[in-house]
């Protein structure tokens, strides 16, 4: 056996897609926040993230490009070597208003911020439970520690107290889990109860915000907000690759030891940090996302309009409409080539499958942001109607 022989399993996978491989599409150029030219087609994209429609915004637009000329393509250093500029900081405070926080940190990646936060936290002898339906980054994050790990039924709190219960006095370093909208099935969290049961074993609680930053909230700030427990949740994980339409990601908090973790956290310590450009049009992002809500204002109508397009397909829906909406199909094969006759219809979608998804079930995801119309909302539930029979 070599390093290479495991390739043969990775092989047969690809081969079992035949033409319908998801991850060779191509944006060949891209025409707005909602359409794209792939093969040759222009695209109606519902499965890219852009949930405030910040990547082709002027403004960011403009800010990146000054950025750029005025400090460069790079740093060429992590934060604590020479990767430190005052465009970092700056966006850093203006992080730690925007939630009411005393401290913030930014990260090169949404990945790289759950890895630093976890790997900085956790250490032998400490656990951490994570929700069933975590993010795949979240439990990387737990392997890269020494911290025992364990995993509770998806949104169950009973399942968390139980688990929380068994530890122990081990429960007093504990580091409980969630996201707060989960990002393939467009669930949210119960928050309020999970961090009641979790403070009560004297567990601390770290929620993902990546996909309701900017879109659950009357400020926009996620499910933490809307839950109401923005004073008593521990940290709040976030990236820019989503609402803010950039690359990054950050953690919040209320507790003074924020600060230490930059001394601490390996994957901070060595990754470049994020470019100028990148900084730039993050912090012009994050400004519009605080001022702007009528954009959150016009995405939650546009929610409810496709939650209630896929209820009359007789698709599953949420309880909460959100930007995120998946489709249930019965195996892989029936996936891709839904997938496949979609994209050919002019409509890109995710393809999700097994053992990467949700109860190892086949789906398709699809999602939708507020530079999209009702008339683009329409076109979704139309063609999703269409290939699916």
């Amino acid at each position: 056996m070599s390093l290479l022989s495991k390739f043969a399993a990775v092989a047969q996978t690809r081969a079992a897609l035949g033409d319908h491989d998801p991850t060779g599409v191509v944006m060949e150029r891209m025409l707005s926040a909602t359409r794209a030219l792939i093969n040759g087609r222009p695209t109606l994209l519902a499965g890219t993230n852009n949930y405030l429609g910040m990547t082709m915004e002027p403004a960011a637009i403009k800010a990146g490009q000054e950025a750029l000329a005025e400090a460069g393509t790079g740093t060429t250093g992590s934060r604590n070597a020479n990767g430190t500029h005052r465009a970092h900081k700056l966006l850093e405070e203006e992080l730690a208003a925007f939630y009411g926080y005393p401290h913030a940190m930014v990260f090169t990646t949404g990945y790289g911020a759950n890895l630093a936060v976890m790997s900085a936290l956790l250490d032998a002898g400490d656990a951490v439970l994570l929700d069933a339906h975590a993010h795949a980054s979240l439990f990387d994050g737990a392997k890269m520690t020494r911290a025992d790990t364990y995993t509770f039924r998806h949104n169950d709190v009973d399942s968390l107290d139980k688990r929380l219960r068994r530890l122990g006095e081990q429960a007093a370093s504990t580091l409980v889990i969630v996201e707060g909208l989960y990002s393939v099935t467009g669930d949210l969290a119960p928050l309020a109860d999970i961090d009641a049961v979790t403070h009560a074993h004297g567990a601390m609680l770290l929620v993902d915000e990546a996909h309701s930053l900017g879109v659950i909230g009357e400020g926009g700030r996620g499910v933490v907000e809307s839950a109401g427990i923005l004073d008593t949740v521990d940290f709040v994980v976030g990236t820019f690759s989503k609402s803010l339409g950039t690359v990054g990601g950050f953690c919040v908090s209320r507790h003074a030891e924020l600060g230490l973790f930059r001394y601490a956290s390996r994957p901070y310590i060595f990754t470049a940090s994020p470019s100028p450009a990148t900084i730039a049009s993050t912090r012009v992002a994050l400004a519009m996302l605080r001022d702007q809500p009528e954009r959150r204002v016009h995405l939650q109508r546009l929610c409810a309009r496709l939650r209630a397009g896929m209820a009359q397909l007789g698709l599953p829906v949420n309880e909460v409409p959100t930007p995120v909406a998946c489709v249930p199909l019965p195996n892989r094969e029936k996936a891709l080539d839904t997938w496949q006759r979609l994209l050919d219809n002019g409509l890109y979608v995710n393809v999700m499958l097994p053992p990467a998804t949700p109860g190892n079930e086949a789906m398709l995801r699809v999602s939708i942001g507020a530079a999209y119309t009702e008339a683009d909302v329409d076109e979704i539930v139309l063609k999703l109607g269409e290939v699916l029979d």
